[in-house]
């Protein structure tokens, strides 16, 4: 009886020292930095270089599947390896942004890095900016209207040459927005619009010193 304890309480224990897999770390971008020209790439073609991305190693991580998205098609390209770097093929002249998802084998969990943002170099000798990051309302979102019968859009805005003059704002409840809603200066990345309850479309035009614009793309929201 006294053995039969003994090998319980050691079943016991080794039950208790089982733990959960531990997941992937996300992990660090290294290159191409954020908001920058990225001027490495080996020419495939008239309009196609192929661009090494690099990172750092994560904790806990077997693979790194590769993502870098061209903003303006928003056409994904992606790739998967075990190592700290590798190479993709992409437009020249455009805007992408590029993260790395961690994952290893033990557990279903994958952990996204940050993203970045950059240009892939191309014959232009001016860059248009980057597309506007709509922070809020997030597209499909439903927010509150204010006690002043108003709801506040917000984004963000970056350009490699650093020369944004300012932003217009496309608003309506058609589909693509035909309405020119405000014009701000570069500082003003946020505007208070009067809304009733229904769904709304909006936009973000970026405009730069040489002329160059960008589209953020087409968001909704619905106010209630």
């Amino acid at each position: 009886m006294r053995n039969f304890v003994v090998v319980l309480f050691g079943f016991v224990l080794l039950a208790c020292s089982k733990s959960d897999p531990s997941p992937p770390e996300a992990a660090s971008l290294v290159f191409p930095a954020q908001n920058s020209e990225c001027t490495t790439g080996i020419d495939k073609s008239e309009t196609t270089s192929e661009v090494e991305f690099r990172w750092q190693a994560a904790n806990n991580t077997e693979t790194y599947e590769l993502r870098a998205t061209q903003l303006l098609t928003n056409v994904t390209k992606t790739t998967t390896t075990s190592a700290t770097s590798a190479s993709l093929t992409i437009d020249k002249g455009a805007p992408y942004s590029w993260q790395i998802i961690s994952r290893n084998t033990q557990t279903d969990v994958s952990v996204a890095s940050a993203t970045r943002r950059f240009y892939n170099s191309g014959t232009q000798t001016t860059y248009a900016p980057f597309p506007a990051a709509i922070e809020a309302p997030s597209s499909g979102e439903s927010v509150p209207i204010d006690s002043n019968g108003e709801v506040t859009l917000s984004w963000s805005g970056t350009d490699i040459e650093n020369d944004i003059t300012g932003y217009d704002i496309y608003h309506g409840t058609t589909n693509p927005p035909a309405t020119l809603a405000v014009s701000t200066i570069v500082s003003t990345t946020d505007v208070q619009i009067e809304v009733t309850a229904g769904t709304y479309y909006w936009k973000v035009i970026t405009k730069d010193r040489e002329g160059n614009t960008s589209d953020s793309g087409l968001y909704s929201y619905r106010a209630f």
